[in-house]
């Protein structure tokens, strides 16, 4: 287990040689964070062939330490190559912690041949691997002068932030993926279309793949990771239309408010097109006898009054417009994806103001 300390690429590639798995944690953890995951892997009976270890997002609750194989991860190296345009005589930027599975999957793909990491976005970057926050900070610095590719992945990407990125002549493709299942769709501007070599299926409104990139298990507790033979899933809400992947969020995550169920992921997308608001994030709070309310975290552009109603109004059917609204900063992973479970936290022990909306 390793911090990201420099040198974290040859001491990867030490115990690569060496036969041992890596898995790297983050120097900004508690200590009981530290523990909790130091005695899960050493614990961890490793299936054969496992290469490599990462953990969750955190996104949703506790990380989880996810295993896998190196061809799980190496089968993908190539198309990787192709969305960036990038091969070793380039330099990688990777904002996110090493601790993260979008950045060790970049540092493994280094050792492979990939482009050299940065740990950090720089001005001598070629590309760049990250999340939509990530990119966004890249812009708002306004020093890239070499950038010419992205690929996003651990969130949505807003449309406007992908729009302002190919003015600023960055090529954008932005993934869908999960730490499990590595890639499994791709969008270069026209919707997501299965990543190449996954095959895609809907079954019940659950999205199961067919693919060479799914991980092998966890160390520790279990998690959504399910099999059917040579499909997989985590449990992911999705539709087919036309080829395209709509997704719709996870069936845990879904808010059953009275007798409606609220797909957070819907009512964030009409809420990230209002005017002024930078990013939502939704979920419910606890109301008897209902069940829940749904709530909207906003992060807004400047300190402007939101005109947010007649939009949610406009755009949404009454039990999927949000009761109860707050205004601040979205908390998120260290890899910058939002972290709902967090919201609900801080919204319920009042460290969020509330939004006065008209």
């Amino acid at each position: 287990m390793s911090g990201a300390e420099p040198g974290l690429l040859e001491r990867l590639h030490g115990i690569r040689e060496a036969g041992d798995v890596p898995l790297v944690g983050d120097a900004r953890w508690p200590k009981a964070q530290w523990d909790a995951t130091v005695a899960a892997a050493a614990a961890a009976e490793l299936p054969d062939g496992t290469a490599w270890a990462t953990l969750t997002s955190g996104s949703s609750g506790a990380p989880r330490i996810v295993l896998r194989s190196a061809e799980s991860w190496s089968d993908s190296f190539a198309a990787v190559s192709g969305f960036l345009d990038a091969g070793s005589g380039d330099t990688v930027a990777l904002p996110a912690p090493p601790a993260s599975s979008l950045t060790l999957f970049s540092l493994a793909h280094s050792l492979s041949g990939g482009p050299r990491p940065v740990l950090r976005p720089t001005p001598e970057a070629d590309v760049l691997h990250g999340t939509p926050q990530a990119l966004r900070a890249v812009l708002d610095a306004g020093s890239h002068p070499r950038l010419r590719a992205a690929l996003i992945g651990g969130s949505h990407l807003d449309p406007a932030l992908r729009r302002r990125a190919e003015a600023a002549g960055i090529r954008v493709s932005a993934y869908y993926g999960a730490a499990e299942l590595s890639f499994v769709a791709c969008d270069e501007g026209e919707g997501l279309r299965p990543f190449p070599g996954v095959e895609l299926e809907i079954r019940d409104g659950e999205l199961w793949v067919r693919s060479p990139y799914v991980a092998s298990g966890y160390a520790g507790a279990p998690g959504p990771l399910r099999r059917d033979g040579a499909w997989a899933t985590v449990g992911d809400r999705a539709a087919l239309d036309d080829g395209r992947l709509r997704l719709l969020g996870r069936a845990d995550e879904a808010i059953l408010s009275a007798s409606a169920t609220i797909v957070p992921e819907e009512v964030e997308a009409v809420l990230r097109s209002i005017p002024g608001v930078r990013d939502a994030i939704v979920f419910g709070l606890p109301r008897e006898p209902v069940g829940a309310l749904v709530s909207a975290l906003l992060e807004l552009e400047g300190d402007a009054p939101v005109d947010v109603r007649p939009h949610a109004a406009a755009q949404l059917a009454p039990a999927h417009r949000p009761r109860r609204w707050f205004a601040g900063q979205i908390p998120r992973t260290a890899s910058g994806k939002p972290a709902r479970a967090e919201a609900v936290r801080q919204v319920l022990a009042g460290e969020v103001q509330s939004l006065v909306i008209r």
